[in-house]
């Protein structure tokens, strides 16, 4: 028997995440080492996915663990605009963020917007290492996923209905 669609409040579609992961990878200045040294303590199981990473961070990243990682701008220059956009069009599965708690950044905004984006998109997300020592190690790292995903439109259309 078929479960019942979800209310669409919970979900209108779905969007298959494959066995091998998308994972962004990002980290403020002050939170770069960390992610670094996570990244290269959980090497084994990244190799098994395809990664990506905001300018410096990726490179960083590729030339510690030596695994290929693309890179899109560095943050401030829009690196964080171009990982929220593959969120959005559903190229990245995963994202992990390490930022920076305690300093303000120059392009706030745009760290608010990517955080805003992989929560709209339902992305897994962690933004500090125990977060993602839980995520990673997920046995749905290994595995297809069906992620809901909400179509807000039809969202606002079936609350307006219900007034």
């Amino acid at each position: 028997m078929q479960s019942p669609k979800p209310h669409p409040s919970i979900a209108s579609k779905t969007v298959l995440m494959g066995e091998k992961k998308r994972i962004g990878l990002v980290a403020h200045d002050y939170r770069k080492i960390d992610l670094i040294d996570w990244a290269d303590y959980n090497r084994d199981i990244l190799m098994q996915h395809d990664l990506y990473g905001t300018g410096t961070t990726g490179g960083l990243i590729a030339e510690k663990l030596q695994l290929p990682v693309h890179r899109f701008m560095s943050g401030p220059l829009g690196g964080d605009l171009q990982i929220g956009a593959a969120i959005a069009e559903t190229r990245l599965d995963i994202l992990i963020f390490f930022w920076d708690p305690l300093q303000a950044q120059p392009h706030d905004v745009d760290v608010k917007a990517l955080l805003r984006i992989a929560i709209v998109y339902n992305i897994p997300l962690a933004c500090n290492r125990s977060s993602a020592d839980f995520l990673i190690t997920s046995e749905l790292m290994g595995e297809n996923y069906e992620r809901y995903l909400v179509d807000y439109g039809d969202r606002l259309k079936s609350l307006s209905k219900e007034e």
